[in-house]
């Protein structure tokens, strides 16, 4: 059932997006003149079809979900009637094609600030960045931070969650600066710490060991390690675990709480566990083997249970981040303007070689990302389509011939020359452009599945 959760949520995740940057294509076409033949979600086999309009445009739906088209009449890809050559695209003055091409990765953007509206409107809990443990000699240490501090500010930006505090933080990373910490003590009192970060690794930074690098963790809440539910044929329920058992050890270390029952699991992908744990009275030990999973932390384990919850979680270590409608949507183009920028920095590092490759996610991870997130609740799923669509709309952007950004690398070039780029050059261009596209897929698909064997 969660592999079908998984699925699901991963197709209704890119069917909005696909057809959100469509649609940015077809409406601003339509707008602007240019006739419409084809609307298609999806490729390969049509599974539904229908035609509407005035010009009988087709709407499909197609068998493979991961992409879609708009066509547009066009006199390179057929002969056109003289009545209907002025709505052709390939007619069309310089500035209604570059608004057509432009639109579907800017609708991209766009939706991401609405669903990010969405998302402060309903409102999003997150962790107090309240720091939980200081590692001696770290990072964190000898800037002077302490336990039980909580960060009020990065560098002057407000901060309510650790979600922003570490977003700030990757950013400022970014730079190699030195940053400034504005903390609140226990009893109230503001204080100042100066974190260094000039002396990073960004990769140590991106792969999961954010907290680690820095040498602190956040203050989580203690829950008892205690099986509220066991996933059906998942590791744990093969292995005779059952709701309501407590884990006592784990290859001979006691258990103290949920949590570190987890970075136990998390941390043995693939490995044998020799479980003690005690139900009805009774102490037992059970093997356990935890199936690797890709994260964004690399491949961990998991066994497939949940923990017993007590009502909801305790304001003393969270906060829900909620505003009013006119709030929520100034908070949204925030969030967004930092996500791309953020997005567009990795990206570039990326290509200096200084942030390694293996931080791309191909389908698998965008998969089981959407099947977490459509879990946990609506806003983060919300957040996650809007990280996706932001991801989405920079990637239709870069210069690579058959993407939207290859395109207006052309027009680019026929504003300069004052004519369009010859069709030979287009032809060679779009070879170049599948190559490329099909090679940073096959990475991506490459990182997801070094991801799963670890």
């Amino acid at each position: 059932m969660d592999f079908v959760h998984t699925i699901f949520s991963f197709v209704i995740a890119i069917g909005v997006l696909v057809t959100i940057h469509e649609f940015g294509h077809f409406m601003v076409a339509r707008k602007l003149g240019v006739k419409v033949l084809r609307f298609s979600i999806g490729f390969g086999p049509a599974l539904w079809t229908k035609r509407a309009g005035a010009d009988q445009t087709e709407y499909v739906i197609a068998a493979v979900p991961l992409g879609g088209y708009v066509k547009m009449l066009d006199e390179g890809e057929g002969d056109v009637a003289e009545a209907e050559r002025h709505r052709a695209f390939n007619r069309k003055p310089l500035g209604v094609r570059t608004a057509v091409v432009l639109a579907g990765p800017l609708f991209n953007f766009l939706f991401a600030v609405i669903a990010y509206w969405a998302m402060f409107l309903i409102g999003v809990t997150g962790l107090k960045p309240l720091i939980g443990e200081v590692a001696p000699g770290s990072l964190a240490a000898r800037a002077g931070i302490q336990v039980e501090q909580e960060i009020v500010a990065v560098d002057g930006h407000a901060i309510r969650t650790w979600e922003t505090a570490v977003q700030e933080l990757m950013s400022e990373a970014m730079d190699q600066r030195v940053v400034e910490l504005t903390l609140r003590d226990a009893d109230g009192r503001m204080t100042s710490a100066t974190l260094d970060l000039s002396a990073i690794a960004l990769d140590d930074l991106t792969k999961g060991q954010f907290f680690e690098t820095l040498g602190l963790q956040p203050r989580r809440p203690k829950l008892a390690p205690v099986i509220g539910r066991v996933q059906a044929n998942g590791p744990a329920a093969q292995a005779g675990l059952q709701a309501g058992d407590r884990i006592v050890t784990v290859a001979g270390e006691p258990v103290r709480n949920w949590q570190s029952w987890v970075d136990v699991v998390r941390s043995h992908p693939g490995e044998t566990l020799d479980v003690e744990i005690e139900r009805a009275g009774t102490v037992m030990v059970l093997a356990i083997t935890p199936e690797t999973v890709a994260s964004e932390e690399g491949a961990i384990g998991r066994i497939g249970v949940e923990v017993v919850r007590s009502g909801s979680p305790s304001p003393e270590y969270t906060v829900t981040e909620r505003y009013g409608p006119a709030a929520a949507f100034g908070r949204a183009w925030v969030k967004t303007y930092d996500v791309s920028a953020l997005t567009l920095r990795m990206l570039w590092k990326m290509v200096r070689l200084e942030i390694s490759v293996e931080n791309l996610s191909g389908p698998i991870s965008i998969a089981q990302y959407a099947g977490t997130s459509a879990k946990i609740g609506v806003s983060e799923f919300l957040q996650f389509l809007a990280i996706v669509s932001v991801s989405l709309g920079i990637l239709n952007l870069l210069p690579i011939p058959v993407l939207d950004g290859g395109h207006l690398m052309y027009y680019c070039i026929e504003l300069f020359k004052g004519k369009p780029v010859s069709e030979a050059a287009q032809m060679v261009g779009q070879r170049v452009g599948l190559a490329m596209l099909f090679g940073l897929m096959g990475l991506a698909f490459y990182n997801d599945v070094a991801r799963l064997l670890g």
